[in-house]
């Protein structure tokens, strides 16, 4: 099934959160007896982001709300929607989203809650504050994308799976710093990842990925936004792709007919990982710290199960704003402090030893 939306809103502020503590794919292969560098770049992702004992997506997503409320220059109350995708809930019933609500001084005059479409849950989310913006349901809406994804021991997911999370303050066009033009789905029953209840961790249906699932969607949705608003792939000067790894947004740009020029600043996995619901969105908020008046980006969400959400950016003049943008920008964050761990450690934060 396909979807259409058309908008008259953008982006007023945005912020991300990464973790320190980083783990390198080799580390992970040795403790499996597999060939590190192989796997690297197999995967194309040299190491990810490792969430520490004490964070999780909700600690994630507070920390990437506040850096949007900053940058908006906003005030929290005035906030009408929280809405926080992940599908790496701290708990299994009780939102995630209301635990943002207070820990940003929003006002509690408002909606919020939880979506889930695995990585395409934050971008579902900004849709869903475009929409409320624009029938003037509520003045401005925060939609966070959180993940501290989850790997199986020894799987390949646990190779890129890592964790972040992006947030954006969605407003009325004329005060934003990037307006959102158009947007357009993609969707169909396509079951290439699941974690049933109660299960731990996710299952995926190996190669089976790639075609049917990422590339099937992805492609369909960049097309059909490009067709809806008339637009070609040389009036982008950025695009930003999901990113499972760091080999499919490469493929999915030259399919496209993007040079990988203008993909780099936002692909962050070979170094965070697959960041899940917050993958594309951290991407974007890469393209937004260093994108000029004027800049056109698109970008594209992919979630398993499928679906892909593409939109269309324009980023405005208010982006040379006093503070318009976050103080750190994402490539900073994404190489600050680094610590790199062993597996023992990183089974530990992780908590992949069950008996403690």
């Amino acid at each position: 099934m396909e979807n259409s939306y058309k908008s008259k809103t953008g982006i007023i502020g945005y912020g991300a959160s990464i973790p320190h503590m980083r783990i390198k794919v080799e580390e992970i292969a040795r403790v499996w007896g597999k060939d590190g560098l192989r796997a690297s770049s197999g995967l194309g992702i040299k190491e990810k982001a490792v969430a520490c004992i004490d964070e999780d997506s909700a600690t994630f997503a507070v920390e990437s709300s506040r850096i949007a409320i900053e940058s908006s220059g906003i005030d929290p109350s005035k906030i009408g929607a929280i809405y926080v995708g992940s599908e790496s809930k701290p708990y299994a019933v009780k939102p995630t989203a209301s635990i943002v609500v207070d820990a940003v001084s929003a006002t509690p005059h408002m909606t919020a809650a939880d979506f889930e479409f695995a990585c395409k849950a934050g971008t579902a989310a900004i849709q869903t504050c475009m929409g409320m913006v624009a029938s003037k349901m509520i003045e401005y809406g925060l939609a966070v994308g959180s993940d501290t994804a989850q790997g199986k021991p020894s799987d390949a997911l646990e190779y890129s799976a890592g964790g972040g999370a992006a947030a954006y303050i969605i407003g009325p066009a004329e005060q934003s710093i990037a307006i959102i033009n158009d947007t357009y789905s993609f969707t169909t029953d396509t079951p290439d990842f699941w974690r049933r209840q109660h299960a731990e961790f996710p299952e995926h249906a190996g190669r089976f990925t790639a075609e049917p699932a990422y590339f099937r969607h992805v492609i369909s949705a960049a097309k059909g936004l490009l067709e809806k608003t008339g637009t070609t792939v040389e009036d982008y000067d950025y695009a930003v792709f999901h990113q499972p790894n760091g080999k499919f947004p490469l493929r999915a740009a030259k399919i496209l007919g993007f040079p990988e020029s203008k993909i780099s600043q936002g692909l962050l996995t070979p170094m965070i990982g697959n960041t899940y619901s917050a993958a594309s969105m951290i991407g974007l908020a890469s393209v937004l710290d260093v994108a000029k008046p004027g800049s056109r980006i698109l970008c594209v969400s992919y979630g398993s199960g499928a679906g892909s959400d593409a939109f269309s950016i324009t980023v405005t003049d208010k982006i040379l704003e006093k503070n318009r943008r976050p103080l750190e920008s994402v490539m900073t964050l994404a190489k600050k402090d680094v610590e790199y761990i062993d597996y023992a450690i990183y089974a530990k934060h992780r908590r992949k030893i069950k008996s403690l």
